[in-house]
């Protein structure tokens, strides 16, 4: 019955010392965490910037391109 209670009590206290780690290591690990999240989401907005960039650019060459040939042909039936 001594083992029994020796048992319970080592697994009380390893429990209570794993509650206390945790007390002590949250706030580190919220703080690496939002850090973390931090630099994600500025590296997700850098990424979607530089592809809507190129994406536009694409797009106005286009337009730029048709804005060109309308004009040829405004001029052509204006001869």
């Amino acid at each position: 019955m001594s083992d029994a209670n020796e048992t319970n009590a080592n697994s009380d206290k390893t429990q209570d010392l794993r509650s206390r780690l945790k007390q002590l290591a949250q706030p580190l690990v919220d703080s690496i965490d939002t850090k973390l999240r931090d630099q994600v989401d500025h590296r997700v907005d850098e990424r979607v910037d530089a592809s809507l960039s190129a994406r536009l650019s694409v797009i106005e060459r286009a337009i730029a391109d048709l804005d060109r040939e309308v004009r040829e042909l405004k001029e052509r039936l204006d001869s």
